[in-house]
């Protein structure tokens, strides 16, 4: 994986502005915070987020892919100021289930999502190196 970052531009704080790879794309829907069986834990947004995670991860991992292969993301919120408030809860999940990766990612408040209790979902695309 080559990090794209134009010259003079600032490096991005926990993703990066674009990627460069080689391999086979994994592309995995999105993901909200329910678990396995579509039953939801919490209603607190960065609970949410971290069931989220878990799940890109594991259908990651049966595609035979990690975390690290994970290249883009884009995250759908109901709530960008719950989104930014909950900023080092997210951040501590990401670290801990995906770890310090450079995805290209984005961030989208959404009026709702089709799960009424969801909170976020995100989608990912991966590549897995040849």
């Amino acid at each position: 994986m080559q990090v794209i970052l134009p010259e003079g531009w600032p490096r991005p704080k926990g993703y990066a502005n674009g990627v460069k790879v080689r391999g086979t794309q994994v592309f995995i829907a999105g993901m909200i915070g329910w678990d396995a069986h579509g039953v939801f834990h919490t209603d607190d947004f960065a609970g949410q987020v971290r069931q989220a995670l878990q799940n890109i991860v594991d259908v990651l991992h049966e595609a035979g892919g990690k975390p690290e292969h994970i290249m883009r993301m884009t995250w759908y919120v109901t709530d960008k100021r719950e989104y930014l408030a909950a900023g080092r809860e997210v951040g501590k999940a990401y670290r801990e289930i995906i770890g310090s990766y450079n995805a290209a990612m984005t961030a989208v408040e959404v009026k709702a999502l089709i799960e009424d209790r969801a909170k976020v979902e995100i989608e990912v695309t991966a590549v897995l190196p040849d």
